[in-house]
Order: C-alpha cells, then sequence, then structure tokens
C-alpha cells in the first residue's frame, strides 16, 4: 500500500494546521490510506507550544487528541520530506512559495481546493474569534479532510 507524507500549514501552527493533522489522521484511519503526518507554522511566534486550547477542545468533542503536538516553522527541508504540503490561506501558501526550493518534490497547494464548497479554498482563521469559530473551523477541516483522503484512494497505486 502507497503511503503519503503530508504536512499542514497554518501562520502560527496552533489552531488550523495542528487540528488539520490530526482528523487527516483520523479519517485517513477510517479509510484505509496510510499517512505521516505533520504540521507546521510559516511563522515563528508559538516554537514548542501546544496547539490553542480551543482548537484541542474543538477536536476533543469528537474523540480527537492533539494536546500532544508542538509547534514549530516549516523549513526548507520540509519540502524534500514532504509529498504535500497543504497550506490553509492563500497568505501561508504564498509565503511556502517564497521559500519553496526549486528542486523539492512536495506538491504545494491550498487545502481547502479539495473542497468545492471551501471559499477559494481557504480555512479561515478562527483565533481571534469565539468557541463556535473553532467549532466551525473542525466541520470545515473534516469535510476538506475526507475529500482529500478519497482523492488519494483513487488514485493511490498499490
Amino acid at each position: 500500500m502507497k503511503s503519503y507524507k503530508v504536512l499542514t500549514v497554518c501562520l502560527g501552527n496552533i489552531c488550523r494546521s495542528p487540528a488539520a493533522q490530526g482528523i487527516l489522521e483520523s479519517v485517513a484511519a477510517k479509510h484505509d490510506v496510510f499517512l505521516e503526518l505533520d504540521s507546521a507554522g510559516t511563522a515563528a511566534y508559538h516554537l514548542g507550544n501546544p496547539p490553542d486550547s480551543r482548537s484541542i477542545k474543538a477536536l476533543h468533542q469528537v474523540g480527537i487528541d492533539i494536546s500532544r503536538q508542538q509547534a514549530r516553522q516549516v523549513t526548507k527541508d520540509d519540502f524534500h520530506k514532504f509529498d504535500w504540503i497543504l497550506a490553509m490561506d492563500r497568505e501561508n501558501l504564498s509565503n511556502l512559495k517564497k521559500i519553496q526550493p526549486q528542486d523539492s518534490k512536495a506538491i504545494l497547494v491550498m487545502f481547502g481546493e479539495f473542497y468545492d464548497h471551501a471559499a477559494f479554498g481557504e480555512v479561515a482563521d478562527p483565533y481571534y474569534g469565539g468557541d463556535e469559530g473553532f467549532t466551525e473551523m473542525r466541520k470545515h477541516l473534516c469535510r476538506i479532510a475526507d475529500s482529500f483522503v478519497h482523492h488519494l484512494h483513487s488514485n493511490r497505486e498499490d
């Protein structure tokens, strides 16, 4: 069975990307798709910190534990290590393109492109809002993760 190395990326690596990592782990396990996952941020604001407590809570409500993750920043090596790098929004995609080595193997896209109903392929950042924004983020990421895993499953070469 083919496996994929996938990196999810947002700005600070405490809200969207750790949530996407946890959700992808859960969805992949249910669909017999093997993913090696990690998450990172384009900025170094929260290095070493756990995910935002509101992200932890929103995912805990559906049985996903992301509390042991630690924020880190994207490195140039990530572009050689991972098959897929999934940005949560256009700004982070642009930042990733600026540091992407020319010879990188990673496919760099916005995660939301795998779900037709994502507004311009973006996953809204809930950081400056309340708990309801984290619940909406979780629901949005679950739909995108289902679509992404389906894409990998239907295009895999065993």
